[in-house]
């Protein structure tokens, strides 16, 4: 062993010396590093292998494109024009979309579109609209039918003694009132010129045009609907004297006279319709009359010569009548000769709705040509559901 001095007197091995220390350290270090450094090249070069043998098997050699105009990042407000316009629905199928976008997918033949803003326009215009559908009770339902269930008996009761025998008492009866559901249809067209060249929002224009043909129609069915292909409305149901109702029929009170108000007092019928119906449903009533018969009603004054009627106090509110909102619907009859012109009840509890949520457009360039059809289609009925909740005024004299 090789022996170094490091004192006068002292010997110290060359392996202890602070040089070959630090040697050693770095030696091994070194030899580390080099294994580190191999078993790193080793997993890239797998990884890179790995990655070329995916990339082979998803290419697509020879397969020409879906579309040459279809864009990732094309708004869905543009691509659904250019599909109304020219029916060019390469935009469409190009989207990502999301599927809580829609509320209706393409169906199983494809090409029934739905665009969620039109709908949504639709549907808010049917509920701003000044008809039955404003005051009822509206459901939606994914069935054909909705059915209610109704309970319009009373619990037997009785007063007991102490001591004295029970007596069996009467059991309430629930009736079911099944409203199906029917189609409604709309079918605007326009020119494909026009839709070509239009400089304004095709969107909107569809949306409104829709919206006035089921407006209308939705209506006229909830008010007179005779329940073939059609919501029934409440004045196609049997009517009687409110004095003999009965369950199934809806109750009227006469004015008096025929085709007309009485000739003194003629705000006593109005007073005795209010009264006719239940306190139950008449804190959630509401007036229903078409503008010619409110054009009447509202010139009536009571004994102190103060009007029945009173304008909304603030903007969007219902004028109101006796303290009760009045809704314009123009489907209502006017005054003649044993017409029933005004309705008063709770229609949330008196008349229900029921409808799908979903609303299908389909467009049509070939049926019409040169148009361009625009065919709409939504299932919707409508039934009375309590016949308690809802009473007449007759203009007869009984």
């Amino acid at each position: 062993m090789t022996e170094t001095k490091a004192r006068a007197g002292e010997v110290v091995p060359e392996a202890l010396h602070p040089g070959a220390e630090v040697k050693s350290a770095m030696t091994g270090f070194l030899k580390e590093f080099s294994g580190f450094q191999a078993e790193m090249k080793t997993a890239l070069q797998q990884q890179e292998e790995r990655m070329t043998m995916l990339d082979r098997k998803t290419m697509t050699y020879g397969r020409p494109a879906l579309s040459a105009q279809a864009e990732v990042d094309v708004p869905h407000k543009k691509a659904f024009d250019a599909y109304l316009r020219s029916g060019d629905d390469d935009g469409l199928r190009g989207l990502v979309l999301e599927g809580k976008a829609l509320n209706t997918a393409v169906n199983a033949e494809g090409g029934f579109l739905v665009d969620p803003q039109t709908a949504e326009t639709i549907r808010s215009s049917l509920k701003s609209t000044s008809s039955i559908r404003a005051v009822a009770n509206v459901v939606q339902v994914e069935a054909t039918s909705f059915d209610v269930l109704i309970d319009h008996t009373d619990v037997g009761s009785g007063w007991a003694t102490e001591t004295g025998a029970m007596v069996e008492t009467g059991t309430p009866a629930i009736e079911r009132i099944s409203i199906p559901l029917h189609e409604l249809s709309a079918l605007p067209k326009a020119s494909q010129r026009l839709l070509d060249d239009s400089a304004f929002d095709v969107e909107g224009w569809l949306a409104g045009r829709i919206a006035d043909k089921f407006m209308r129609a939705e209506a006229a069915s909830f008010v007179a609907g005779d329940g073939v292909d059609k919501p029934r409305g409440f004045l196609n149901h049997a009517k009687v004297a409110d004095g003999s109702w009965t369950w199934g029929n809806l109750g009227y009170i006469a004015t008096g006279e025929a085709g007309d108000f009485l000739g003194s007092n003629p705000a006593d019928a109005i007073v005795d319709l209010v009264y006719a119906l239940d306190a139950t449903y008449r804190a959630n009533a509401t007036f229903v009359m078409n503008s010619k018969t409110a054009g009447a009603v509202r010139k009536m004054k009571d004994a102190d010569g103060r009007f029945l009627w009173s304008d909304g106090l603030a903007a969007g509110e219902p004028a109101r009548l006796m303290g009760y909102p009045v809704l314009i619907a123009e489907d209502m009859p006017d005054i003649t000769a044993n017409a029933y012109g005004i309705a008063f009840g709770d229609f949330a509890s008196g008349y229900t709705i029921a409808e799908r949520p979903d609303l299908r457009v389909m467009r049509d360039p070939f049926s019409a040509k040169p148009h361009v059809l625009f065919y709409a289609t939504k299932r919707v009925g409508g039934d009375v559901s309590d016949f308690a909740a809802i009473k007449l005024l007759k203009f007869a004299v009984s």
